[in-house]
């Protein structure tokens, strides 16, 4: 149960931090444009900031303190499917 879970997790958090990576290239390319006088979404992109982006960098950090606090209590507990192999 617990591998389950933190395989879903992991997978979750490597499409959150492409997503984070996406709105990231975007922004700096939006922001270049806005200053040259091009318009390159700088609009759209601020307008998807709180209730897109935002949550999407609370979600990364929070699914790696969670995904860190799994496996340190796996350790303090004991993992019992290393004991049966």
């Amino acid at each position: 149960m617990k591998e389950q879970f933190t395989l879903w997790l992991d997978r979750l958090l490597v499409a959150d931090v492409f997503m984070v990576l996406f709105a990231f290239f975007w922004f700096a390319i939006a922001l270049v444009g806005r200053s040259s006088g091009v318009n390159l979404g700088w609009d759209l992109w601020y307008s998807l900031w709180e209730p897109v982006f935002t949550p999407a960098i609370g979600i990364l950090m929070l699914g790696a303190i969670l995904s860190w606090v799994v496996k340190k209590l796996g350790l303090w507990f004991g993992d019992k499917s290393d004991e049966l192999s």
